[in-house]
């Protein structure tokens, strides 16, 4: 029983803590597009193609965390 209560406390730090730093991360990037679109509209184009591979990198790092939440569950 204590073993598999802190196997489920490792799974939810694990997801928490590895998906603080990719929703920081989004919401910088977001921030960092808003402005530079409202300094250059000419811009939005090429902005929103790079913004939304950074998010992309960004996320595949909260996808990570949350596999490794899973092998520690199931493990």
């Amino acid at each position: 029983m204590e073993i598999e209560s802190m196997r489920l406390l490792a799974t939810g730090l694990t997801v928490a803590v590895g998906v603080m730093g990719p929703g920081i991360a989004v919401g910088l990037i977001g921030t960092a597009a808003l402005n530079g679109i409202a300094r250059n509209p000419e811009a939005t184009s090429k902005i929103q193609t790079n913004m939304i591979l950074a998010i992309a990198f960004a996320e595949s790092l909260a996808i990570y965390a949350l596999v490794i939440a899973l092998i520690i569950k199931f493990a």
